[in-house]
């Protein structure tokens, strides 16, 4: 089969490898995947990965061969988890298999899906309803994670919210935080182009990031914001996340900063903040994704800016980069063939 391999630092290659074997596992063929920062960040060699390893994580696909004894058949169209779990240690049995210690990650601790084939645990499998376009399946893993994020902080329509980086993520906070009931959204975002963007997410208000203070203000008559949502993964960023919270608020760090940041902790004993930190997502996250999207709460495809061949993964890597697009997806079969 063909598939994307990092070779080494700053070495991906696509060739022709071994098909996988599914074993216990159930086989999927690849329709497509998503190319994200942290793909980026494997194939340069800035987050640790042993060569060879096959690159990807985010992915939709068709049941080929299904696991024994399955329950997801041959031909039904998934998305798939890509934090793999163990199922059995204390972590898995308490609903935490996002935190299990002996899981990892498609794509960097096992092979990934930027491949025709990937050999997967049946538990990883959601199945996809019609109802879901491919632009919206390209989305749904990264939805699962914002899903995850927001589930245990409560919020009602008359609620405040302020999300900090209007890329993928931030958007799809936006549209989660408005199919919730929030009416007061407002949006951060240096890009000029991405406002408009964020307004049609569903913010009420979208400024820079100068003008966030009076705008939150303004929005809350000066108590500040219920719930701040940090996605640029900055410490600059999450500093103004805590400011821009209000007493009693909650900020969630989605945004992963760089080690050895420093987090302002005062700001978060003043106005006694809860912080929360979420870690990719549950099962049940990709339900609620992929019903929401069935349902048609939410539009996910304008998020989609470009599309590449698998053959072209450098291409799509590189492009992934630039500041013009939003998430970029490579298609890797028909999913008509």
């Amino acid at each position: 089969m063909l598939a994307a391999v990092i070779e080494g630092p700053g070495a991906v290659v696509v060739r022709e490898t071994a098909q996988p074997r599914p074993g216990g596992l159930a086989l999927v063929r690849v329709t497509q995947a998503g190319v994200c920062g942290t793909d980026r960040k494997l194939a340069a060699g800035v987050m640790p990965v042993t060569p060879p390893r096959v690159l990807g994580h985010e992915m939709t696909g068709t049941v080929e061969i299904p696991a024994p004894g399955a329950t997801v058949p041959a031909g039904t169209p998934v998305v798939v988890n890509p934090a793999v779990f163990c199922g059995m240690c204390p972590q898995c049995r308490g609903d935490r298999p996002n935190l299990c210690p002996h899981g990892g990650l498609l794509g960097r601790d096992v092979d990934g899906c930027f491949a025709e084939y990937v050999a997967v645990a049946e538990p990883l499998l959601h199945p996809l309803p019609a109802a879901v376009t491919a632009d919206e399946g390209a989305l749904l893993q990264v939805l699962s994670t914002c899903v995850h994020a927001q589930a245990a902080v409560p919020v009602s329509p008359d609620g405040s919210a302020v999300v900090l980086g209007l890329g993928v993520a931030g958007l799809l906070h936006v549209q989660l935080l408005r199919a919730r009931g929030v009416r007061t959204i407002v949006g951060v975002t240096r890009a000029a182009w991405k406002r408009d963007l964020g307004v049609a997410s569903g913010a009420s208000a979208v400024v820079p990031p100068e003008d966030a203070a009076a705008a939150v203000a303004s929005a809350t008559g000066g108590r500040g914001a219920d719930l701040a949502i940090e996605c640029a993964g900055t410490s600059a960023t999450l500093a103004q996340a805590m400011r821009l919270a209000g007493a009693g608020g909650t900020v969630i760090l989605f945004g992963v900063l760089p080690a050895g940041e420093q987090l302002p902790t005062y700001e978060a004993y003043l106005k006694e903040l809860t912080i929360r930190c979420p870690r990719a997502s549950v099962p049940r996250d990709f339900d609620t994704a992929i019903r929401l999207c069935a349902d048609r709460r939410l539009d996910l495809a304008p998020l989609v800016t470009a599309r590449f061949p698998l053959s072209k993964v450098t291409d799509a890597l590189a492009a992934s980069e630039h500041p013009e697009h939003l998430k970029i997806v490579l298609d890797v079969a028909d999913p008509s063939s």
